[in-house]
């Protein structure tokens, strides 16, 4: 498997993108800035949901509806297959292997996990191959005053007519995130062709169709997944490569305009290097390149538009 980047775009809509627990689950900002900020922790939740939804065993999650402790997470799923009758503080390579297989989050994301293994000491550790830094706004964000909500059920047996806390929200943020598929890292956890084209779809349907009360209100806007030929090459965060026309308070796509000049020209200078560029893109969102507007596969020069596939 060969490396890639990857571009996400989303955008938030009077919802709560990632609240911050040690704010009041305030929506997480750079205040200085007034950009609203998202960890990769939140984004991977919404894929390792949707994994779980399609019926993949994940490692990080519930299991029979059960918060369980990571040992025990792994003792009930090698009770699947070898009726318990499993070594855990030294799992065989093959034993190793079969977990991997197993874990669709971990052959993605990695994991550290408090077993240990014929080759890797006290603890398994897995550094996966798919990792996003923290996304952050394009626009400068500001918050909705805060609601308070109150449940109609008391607390703690008490008849005190519910509890009230506070509902916190923005208005608008077009929202990217930056991600990169290693090729090195692949080869260890043993992720494959097909789990990428899984983590594909993923990131593009995830945030709809996990959506809880506070997250209503969010969608994808366009994925990029540029695939290179070889796993020694990279050629950096794409979101330095992209500009949203600034424009004062932003309330919906229909005001983004989004220019992808560098984008394209950068693409275009390692062009050599890429083997394909997976894509989606909602047709809510316009891109500006070279003075014109539209869909991506209208603008792209041919060189680059012949490599683009779908992924949907």
């Amino acid at each position: 498997m060969n490396n890639s980047d990857i571009l996400f775009l989303y955008d938030a809509k009077l919802t709560n993108p990632n609240g911050d627990i040690d704010e009041e689950n305030r929506p997480r900002m750079d205040y200085e800035r007034s950009l609203n900020l998202v960890s990769d922790v939140r984004l991977k939740r919404y894929i390792r949901d949707y994994l779980e939804q399609l019926g993949n065993e994940i490692f990080v999650g519930k299991v029979d509806g059960e918060t369980v402790n990571a040992t025990e997470r792994i003792k009930r799923l090698f009770e699947k297959k070898y009726d318990g009758k499993v070594n855990l503080n030294k799992l065989s390579k093959e034993e190793q292997n079969w977990m991997l297989e197993q874990f669709t989050d971990v052959r993605m994301f990695g994991a550290t996990m408090p077993i240990k293994s014929e080759d890797k000491g006290s603890s398994m550790t897995f550094t996966g191959p798919i990792q996003f830094n923290w996304g952050y706004s394009l626009n400068k964000v500001t918050l909705v005053e805060s609601a308070s909500i109150t449940s109609h059920f008391g607390s703690d047996d008490k008849n005190d007519g519910g509890n009230i806390g506070k509902d916190y929200r923005v208005y608008y943020s077009f929202l990217a995130f930056h991600g990169i598929i290693s090729g090195h890292r692949a080869v260890h956890t043993r992720l494959t062709e097909e789990d990428v084209r899984l983590f594909d779809q993923a990131v593009v349907k995830a945030i709809p169709l996990s959506a809880t009360r506070s997250k209503v209100g969010q969608y994808p806007r366009l994925y990029l997944r540029v695939e290179y030929h070889s796993p020694e090459f990279i050629a950096g965060d794409l979101r330095d490569l992209v500009r949203l026309e600034e424009t004062e308070g932003l309330r919906s796509i229909s005001e983004v305009r989004l220019h992808v000049d560098e984008l394209v020209n950068k693409l275009l200078e390692v062009n050599g290097e890429i083997a394909r560029i997976h894509y989606w893109q909602d047709s809510n969102l316009m891109l500006n390149y070279d003075g014109q507007k539209g869909l991506l596969t209208d603008l792209l020069p041919s060189e680059l538009a012949d490599k683009l596939v779908s992924v949907l």
